[in-house]
């Protein structure tokens, strides 16, 4: 069959039913995306004869003879960029960019009239990096962002590095790479919460078409691990095995087919007979604390994995003291990371043998020390590396495909590549913790607090990877934020036979912080204060102890300070808004909700950095921490050129690779900027030093070498505003405005910090108001799509109006503080407060969905709807 791909004529034969996208990359259009193979989510966009199609619902065979362009055949000839790819790199409409390919060609088609309706056009493209404002900017042609201009490289809004290779589609992800001999792994999953395999028969797989091994738990290491990924390995309970012939939820590996394709490995995995023993599971948190709780865990006492206790003072007296008091239990619900590239690793031995992989993480380092115990390597034996990282939010904090897929090839010899699809992201990754957590505030009638209690219960699910973490860290920052002298936390996170929860952009703050926020605004309301007013006087201010269930925070410093600033802009914000007409039947409300995150991991996080000088005046800068849209590229170029005096674009940046820098310990825990940046400002530091010497003057390349440890670590602010209108009768609500604050010190690159806090927003609005990984009643996820999870789509969101506070932090690179995720976690409650002053409810679990509105308030009014 003949096909006109790009202007490029190609014979090739499609499969029986192949679609379109699959076709595509296998004729080395790596710009073609996966995302969903469903048709939710737009990162396959092509044009048919000039018309954008979902290419992973278009049959290959029905393109034949039809001119079928991708995003690398929208540049002219002579190489120009097409107007709309222009446009998305002046506006840098794009973080991880994954999506960006598809954006680009369903944008190109729109014309103006269209360009007037967004919303409308581009529902069919999903983007979880940018809540769509820098995607509008671009397609508008609006790339006017600058908010402040500083001499130097840093406080520029400098483009990205990879830019033009983004919105060209020659940026390179974890797949987007063709390797001779490539086998294809695919996983057989459990249908049962809790199990035992009795017997497990693979000969009819073995002997299935094109098929090379079976793996089974009988083929694994013994040795116990955790899948999250964190510099010191204590901090997470090793309770996992590679395949483990006990099963603790649905969806869990039970063994894995390596075959010659993917649909042979799948076919396979059909083949494989499993006896199972099945259990009673334990599916509900409170039921799992029960002393006659079946345990997940056998060898455990109970089903806690972790727990905190603490605080300062004497809470009954404080509650005695207390003129206003008010209780409540807050639920958050299971959240899906939902990054459009999912997990994914591809394994070979390279030519000394090195166990090499190619995988789609954060934490490249850490994956690598884990598999070099795990299968009794040495370290330098095992390199991992990144390309591009399609999106992570904490879901690629930790080891969910490359141990599979390194048994594999350890024991087949042969490249192995292993994609996960949509469904098995949702149904055999992580999710974010689910929460209850009760809250007891009191406050005295001149307005001080005088007691905090906080009881957190945090599922797990059926492994214990990040429980403590999230768990500390949940209790930690939203209490400490507020001055009191009473203050008590008890918390315990529990194992259910359910999915995993793991690493989730906040850690666990998002959910307590709901409880507080929202708790905080009804003793406002008890005492006929101004929420806002009633926050300032009782907000920790420079020089307070910041305390929580500790009163030392493993080197938390408040080294900067702007929080009151940030008050003041979202308040002004908000009063100032000016509101539509929507008639007497909806009912307008204002709200608002702070946040702190500490800038770093306690107990140490290490980056290396080395940076060389090259001929021509470039030089080369190694970093080991990643770019998933992040924008630490960026960053990181940004402050070597300044302590050099070069400009950005004379430093070439290498990152993610076990080869090429020292130890890092990752991406996670906002330190990319703050602690990544930091090694890189050091290694800029040396190499100038060197430069600058005269004993040093030779032709030979010199470099700088820079390590950061995390020791002290920074406090950034953020403080989220919204007016909101509910209908009366039927509960819609509609946003009318969002304003959010943010001290992220000295901002390097405001343009891209301005997109982390734009998207972090709208992925908690999402989760406030839609988002929900449902677990049925036998402990099988029912949400496995796209389309019946709701991922936030373009119609769905408000724009942010972003401002900075004018601070500068003497612990971070160039005065910059963390901003990647402290934005989601003060969103959900500064929604459920307008909802409240708006309609006099108040919510107490997320999310704020228009059946739960329009439910409680027919119940309050005695109205339905006609």
């Amino acid at each position: 069959m003949s096909y006109n791909i790009n202007n490029q004529i190609s014979q090739a034969e499609p499969r029986s039913g192949q679609c379109l996208r699959t076709f595509l990359r296998e004729q080395g259009w790596f710009g073609v995306k996966k995302g969903c193979d469903a048709g939710d989510c737009g990162a396959c966009t092509v044009h048919i004869n000039g018309e954008p199609v979902h290419s992973c619902l278009f049959p290959a065979q029905m393109a034949e003879d039809k001119e079928i362009t991708t995003i690398e055949g929208m540049a002219d000839p002579d190489g120009a960029l097409h107007p709309m790819q222009q446009q998305f790199l002046d506006a840098q409409g794009f973080q991880c960019g994954f999506c960006t390919a598809g954006m680009v060609m369903t944008a190109a088609k729109l014309d103006q009239a269209q360009r007037t309706k967004l919303p409308q056009h581009m529902k069919g493209n999903l983007c979880r990096c940018t809540g769509y404002g820098a995607i509008r900017r671009a397609i508008e042609g609006d790339s006017d962002t600058e908010i402040s201009a500083t001499k130097g490289a840093c406080g520029r809004n400098v483009p990205a590095p990879a830019g033009q290779d983004v919105v060209t589609g020659r940026a390179q992800y974890t797949m987007d790479t063709e390797i001779a001999a490539l086998t294809h792994l695919k996983i057989l999953r459990a249908p049962h919460a809790s199990a035992r395999i009795t017997s497990i028969n693979t000969t009819a797989a073995l002997a299935s078409p094109g098929v090379i091994a079976v793996l089974t738990h009988k083929d694994a290491p013994t040795r116990k691990f955790s899948t999250a990924r964190h510099q010191n390995v204590d901090e997470d309970v090793a309770d996992t095995l590679v395949l483990d012939p006990v099963i603790r939820f649905v969806g869990q590996r039970v063994a894995a087919v390596v075959a010659e394709t993917e649909a042979a490995a799948e076919a396979a995995c059909a083949l494989i007979d499993v006896t199972y023993q099945r259990f009673t599971p334990v599916l509900d948190p409170r039921a799992a604390l029960a002393s006659d709780s079946p345990r997940v865990h056998e060898a455990n006492n109970s089903n806690i994995v972790a727990e905190v206790h603490g605080g300062v003072g004497d809470i009954a007296a404080g509650l005695t003291a207390a003129d206003v008091v008010h209780e409540a239990t807050y639920t958050s619900q299971r959240v899906q990371h939902a990054h459009l590239e999912t997990h994914g690793c591809i394994g070979y031995q390279d030519p000394e043998g090195r166990l090499t992989l190619r995988t789609s993480s954060q934490t490249p380092f850490l994956t690598r020390d884990a598999l070099a115990t795990l299968f009794d390597l040495a370290q330098a034996k095992v390199r991992v590396f990144c390309a591009r990282v399609g999106g992570g939010f904490g879901g690629k904090q930790e080891m969910l495909t490359e141990d599979l897929v390194a048994l594999a090839v350890l024991k087949t010899g042969r490249p192995v590549k292993l994609e996960l699809t949509r469904p098995e992201q949702f149904t055999g990754t992580t999710s974010r913790h689910p929460m209850r957590v009760k809250v007891r505030l009191a406050a005295s009638r001149d307005g001080l607090l005088t007691a905090m209690e906080m009881e957190v219960l945090s599922d797990t699910g059926a492994y214990g990877n990040h429980a403590g973490g999230v768990l500390f860290h949940a209790v930690g920052e939203s209490i400490a934020l507020y001055k009191c002298p009473n203050k008590r936390i008890d918390g315990k996170a529990v194992y259910t036979n359910t999915l995993p929860a793991g690493a989730f952009r906040g850690y666990g703050l998002s959910q307590t912080n709901f409880a507080v926020e929202s708790g905080i605004d009804e003793l406002a309301r008890k005492l006929k204060m101004d929420p806002v007013a009633f926050r300032r006087l009782n907000m920790v201010r420079p020089g307070d102890p910041l305390v929580s269930a500790e009163t030392e925070h493993y080197g938390l410093e408040m080294a900067s300070y702007g929080l009151d600033q940030c008050v003041d802009l979202v308040e002004q914000d908000v009063n100032a808004a000016l509101l539509p007409d929507l008639g007497p039947d909806w009912q307008v409300g204002r709200g608002i909700a702070l946040g702190m995150i500490a800038t770093a991991p306690p107990r140490g996080h290490f980056a290396e950095s080395q940076i060389t000088a090259l001929s021509g005046n470039q030089f080369e800068l190694r970093v080991g921490t990643c770019e998933f849209g992040n924008g630490t590229t960026t960053v990181h170029a940004q402050i070597a050129a300044q302590v050099l005096g070069v400009d950005p674009t004379q430093i070439r940046v290498l990152q993610s690779d076990t080869d090429l820098t020292g130890h890092d310990s990752g991406a996670y825990g906002s330190t990319g900027t703050v602690i990544a940046g930091s090694a890189t400002k050091a290694a800029a530091e040396e190499l100038l030093a060197r430069l600058q010497s005269t004993e040093n003057a030779t032709d030979v390349a010199l470099t700088g070498i820079g390590h950061a440890d995390g020791a002290r670590r920074s406090i950034a602010f953020n403080v989220q505003g919204f007016v909101v209108a509910v209908h009366r009768r039927y509960g819609t609500l509609q946003i009318l405005q969002s304003v959010h604050a943010a001290d992220a010190g000295t901002v390097i690159n405001p343009q891209q910090c301005m997109g982390q806090i734009e998207g972090g927003v709208a992925q908690a609005v999402g989760a406030a108001l839609y988002e929900r990984l449902e677990i049925d009643a036998e402990g099988a996820v029912s949400t496995a799509s796209f389309r019946n999870y709701h991922l936030p789509a373009f119609p769905d969101l408000p724009e942010t109006v972003v401002h900075f506070a004018d601070t500068h932090d003497p612990l971070g690179p160039m005065g910059a503080k963390s901003m990647s995720e402290s934005p989601y976690n003060p969103v959900a409650a500064a929604l459920g407060n307008a909802i409240r002053d708006a309609t006099g409810l108040r919510f107490t679990a997320t999310p704020f969905a228009p059946d739960t509105l329009y439910r409680d308030l027919g119940a309050r009014t005695q109205i339905t709807q006609p």
